[in-house]
């Protein structure tokens, strides 16, 4: 049985990228299954710390694109919205060139939080972080912080 509410649809969800961040740096939508869904990103200057390695940052924009949009995915969108409450991340293995995938795969869907687990890997296959997202669920007409 599928977790999703809303059935993915790949090319909408790379359309949402147009003009923001994960357009910038060119996160694509790959893959879903029952229980997961995939994007990766470039690893390149856009992309890169000084060193040229992998900006810590860039891995978890990539964590909460792709772990904000499946909770969006899990949910009536009609009554509800999603909002990321807290993101953390272990880098493990530096980057330098190529594409980073990032798996999502949800820890748990309740009612008013999601907690989702997202696995980079290189092209190799190779672990490159593991993070944690915690996203809250808000009914919609509830003023967010910024409306306060």
């Amino acid at each position: 049985m599928s977790l999703w509410r809303q059935t993915p649809n790949l090319e909408q969800l790379n359309a949402s990228q147009r003009n923001t961040i994960g357009e910038l740096l060119d996160i694509r939508f790959e893959s879903f299954d029952d229980d997961s869904l995939s994007a990766s990103m470039v690893v390149d200057a856009r992309t890169h710390q000084p060193y040229g390695l992998l900006h810590g940052g860039a891995s978890v924009v990539l964590a909460e694109t792709l772990g904000s949009m499946a909770s969006h995915l899990c949910i009536d969108s009609s009554r509800f919205y999603c909002v990321g409450l807290e993101v953390n991340a272990n880098h493990l293995r530096g980057l330098r060139s190529g594409r980073v995938t990032a798996v999502a795969r949800p820890l748990h869907l309740g009612r008013t939080t999601h907690v989702w687990d997202i696995r980079l890997s290189g092209e190799d296959g190779k672990p490159s972080c593991i993070s944690r997202l915690t996203m809250a669920i808000v009914p919609l007409g509830e003023k967010g912080p910024a409306q306060r």
